[in-house]
């Protein structure tokens, strides 16, 4: 019963925090690989920066951006985790048909 309510918020929650997060993984990875790899100052690689951690919205929204960001990826790891069954206590059953 858990697990379908964790799967139907896991539904509507999943593409509205797709973007914003996968926008802040990319420019940090980005802005990572072009100041070790590529040899990028810190104002070359700036404007990774300002979009990885949202500060083109302004001061007064960055902090709820960064939070909601957050709060997006703790959201959608704990109902993945539930809903993949890795912490239950009941164990699978063999599948009768595959064993014989």
């Amino acid at each position: 019963m858990i697990k379908q309510k964790f799967r139907q918020f896991h539904k509507i929650v999943a593409p509205i925090v797709f973007l914003p997060l996968f926008v802040t993984v990319i420019t940090g990875v980005a802005y990572r690989l072009g100041r070790n790899w590529f040899g990028l100052s810190r104002d070359q690689a700036h404007i990774l920066m300002v979009i990885h951690e949202g500060e083109y919205l302004g001061n007064e929204i960055k902090p709820f951006y960064v939070l909601l960001n957050g709060i997006g990826l703790v959201w959608m790891l704990v109902t993945g985790i539930v809903m993949s069954g890795v912490f239950s206590k009941k164990k699978p059953q063999p599948n009768k048909e595959q064993s014989s």
